[in-house]
């Protein structure tokens, strides 16, 4: 099996991830297009955690780049010896990797927690709160109650939408991560790799 392929195809995958994160985060500050509640900080305080653009996206590019960049490795350049190049670089996108785990596991636990108090908005009674705070996020199986959420229009579908898709993103993410790993870990302990014309293979 070629290492340096499999995670070039997780850094492919982390990289989509990570632009659709931040569509999503971006998304979420703009309820149906309106830019007035984002200004007026009428929003969930969730939404400002930036857990889509940082946790999810921007933290999740660093391995989705050297995990695209190590299949044109040429296994060579680590300290003078040429056999041990692949493996610094394999051992080296373990780091990125859980650089990657951390930012998805705080864009999944942030948008968990967005998900579970529900948006803020304009209520019934006239006043601006979280209706659903204290509902142990049962709102969510229970869409007659979201009518008591009165601006911005559609906010409760909007950020269960787009907090779910957040959750799942993340959620993609860290297990690429994780695969990228044990990937990591047993390409750069064997320090197997596949170059450009020849296959070579180094035993443990």
């Amino acid at each position: 099996m070629c290492f340096g392929r499999c995670a070039k195809c997780v850094g492919f995958l982390l990289l989509i991830l990570a632009v659709c994160s931040i569509i999503a985060n971006l998304l979420l500050y703009f309820p149906n297009g309106e830019t007035r509640f984002a200004r007026e900080n009428q929003l969930s305080r969730y939404v400002w955690f930036f857990e889509g653009l940082a946790g999810a996206g921007l933290l999740m590019l660093i391995p989705a780049f050297v995990c695209i960049g190590l299949e044109e490795e040429d296994c060579c350049g680590c300290c003078g010896h040429r056999s041990c190049g692949r493996s610094c670089a394999m051992l080296g996108s373990v780091v990125a990797a859980l650089i990657g785990v951390a930012g998805g596991g705080y864009c999944l636990i942030i948008s968990a927690l967005g998900l579970a108090e529900g948006p803020y908005c304009l209520q019934s009674n006239g006043m601006w709160g979280y209706p659903f705070r204290n509902t142990n996020a049962h709102y969510l199986s229970d869409h007659s109650t979201w009518s008591q959420c009165q601006e911005p229009h559609n906010v409760v579908v909007w950020n269960v939408t787009l907090f779910s898709i957040l959750l799942g993103l993340s959620g993609i993410a860290i297990i690429l991560c994780v695969i990228q790993v044990i990937n990591g870990l047993i390409g750069g302990i064997c320090g197997a790799c596949c170059c450009p014309e020849k296959t070579q293979q180094y035993a443990c």
